[in-house]
């Protein structure tokens, strides 16, 4: 069984199989903030998408980073750093990417486990 969460007509945010939690890229709502501040907001939005499935970030399996600017590693780095868990780290790649709005500097894609 395939559960669909937040459907949508081209896409759901969230899919979940066999106990895995997928999320589409998240992105961040205020692009007026610097690189640290949206990806503070992405990574509050995948927590809300997480908690649905009662799952959470000491669960994510895996991380895809699309960074508009590869000059923002340092800056959305802090913002990771402050929210993953020590010792609790998913895998990641860090890429950098035209994102579909201009004004966004970052999104992420996790998969994740149920408990």
């Amino acid at each position: 069984m395939i559960e669909r969460y937040d459907v949508g007509p081209r896409m759901s945010e969230m899919t979940v199989h066999n106990k895995v939690a997928y999320l589409s890229g998240q992105i961040p709502e205020d692009t007026s903030q610097d690189i640290t501040g949206q990806t503070r907001q992405v990574l509050e939005e995948i927590d809300k998408l997480l908690a649905l499935v009662a799952s959470d970030k000491q669960h994510v399996l895996r991380a895809e980073i699309f960074l508009a600017d590869m000059a923002d590693f340092a800056g959305m780095n802090a913002a990771w750093d402050e929210w993953v868990v020590p010792g609790m780290t998913p895998a990641r790649a860090t890429v950098e990417a035209k994102l579909a709005d201009a004004d966004w500097k970052v999104e992420i894609v996790v998969t994740a486990a149920l408990p």
